[in-house]
């Protein structure tokens, strides 16, 4: 009796854990599908993402430029991604986090 209540339950643990696992989606993977065309370069000036974009949702405030080793960094916040510049060029973009399911980065600091 103790060996059918062990295998049913190690049953349905196994058919259970699939499910919980297709449950989240990882950002890495979202980002992986979109095409490159879809995200501002590496390189670009503000003026050409804002062109490509629009205006920002926000803008939030620049980091750094402390001291002349420290570039400031201005940080543009759209629905989808943030993107980095140093000075006026593009030094990255990051995939927002499209919902509460999705493990992926943290919002950033603001």
């Amino acid at each position: 009796m103790k060996q059918t209540i062990r295998a049913l339950a190690l049953t349905a643990a196994i058919l259970a854990a699939p499910n919980a696992a297709m449950a989240d989606t990882l950002l890495i993977e979202r980002a992986q599908e979109k095409p490159a065309g879809a995200l501002p370069a590496r390189g670009e000036s503000m003026s050409q993402v804002q062109a490509r974009f629009g205006a920002p949702a926000e803008r939030l405030e620049p980091r750094g430029g402390q001291k002349r080793q420290w570039p400031t960094i201005n940080r543009w916040v759209y629905p989808a991604f943030t993107v980095y510049f140093e000075k006026q060029r593009v030094i990255d973009v990051v995939a927002n986090q499209a919902g509460p399911d999705e493990i992926g980065p943290k919002p950033p600091i603001r």
